[in-house]
């Protein structure tokens, strides 16, 4: 082979690294620098710094930075281990509720994104569906049933960002930590704190979600209750 076409042979060829590039290793990227600096750091550059590739090789794969947060909260939905429904829908709920607090603590830092994109796919669309599928067979109207799909859907989220958030600096076992904050609380001059400051300076990130949960189930229900065609 002459030197023309070694030449043109090694032009043609992917550079080191582009040759392994897929979807699934583009989240893992992408999941990485969310991990390690937030999602406001993710941006095609950082992930391709992360995989070594040159930024441009990953638009053969995904739709610049919407693309890359797309794919991560399709993850995120689509490793979800939904339950078989019992035709309970308390039960049901609540099994879908901590089957998405197991995977998104996986990523916790990633949970956000399922509030804010819209997404198509089916494996993403899939836990919407079963959440539907609950409130749809228990007589709500459809229009209602996404209100309250929405509505359940933030109060989870909001919970495990807090969890994420609030767990290191309150946590259980921080025995020192709980016992300086409450000190601060009952001696902040304010009576209301002062009195709640043992549960104030306490955070139990498990048993806070099941009280976000058992709140939402209760108003849910009643909602139900108001939605049901009358007899």
């Amino acid at each position: 082979m002459n030197a023309m076409s070694t030449s043109t042979a090694r032009r043609g060829r992917p550079p080191k690294g582009e040759s392994q590039l897929s979807r699934a290793a583009i989240v893992q990227a992408t999941l990485r620098v969310i991990h390690t600096e937030g999602v406001s750091a993710v941006s095609m550059r950082a992930v391709g710094r992360v995989l070594g590739v040159d930024a441009k090789s990953l638009y053969n794969h995904v739709d610049g930075k919407d693309g890359l947060l797309d794919a991560v909260a399709e993850h995120i939905l689509a490793t979800i281990a939904l339950p078989e429904h019992t035709g309970e829908v308390r039960t049901d709920l609540r099994a879908i509720a901590h089957a998405f607090r197991e995977r998104a603590l996986t990523h916790p830092e990633a949970a956000s994104l399922v509030l804010t994109r819209q997404l198509a796919s089916f494996e993403a669309l899939a836990p919407i569906e079963a959440v539907l599928t609950v409130l749809c067979g228990a007589g709500c109207p459809a229009d209602e049933a996404v209100h309250l799909l929405r509505a359940l859907v933030a109060t989870l989220i909001g919970s495990l960002l807090r969890e994420v958030n609030a767990g290191p600096t309150y946590g259980t076992t921080d025995v020192e930590g709980i016992a300086r904050r409450r000190a601060v609380l009952e001696n902040s001059g304010l009576p209301a704190i002062a009195d709640a400051a043992p549960h104030l300076a306490r955070f139990d990130a498990a048993a806070e979600y099941e009280f976000a949960v058992d709140l939402a189930l209760d108003a849910l229900a009643a909602r139900l209750g108001r939605s049901r065609p009358q007899r």
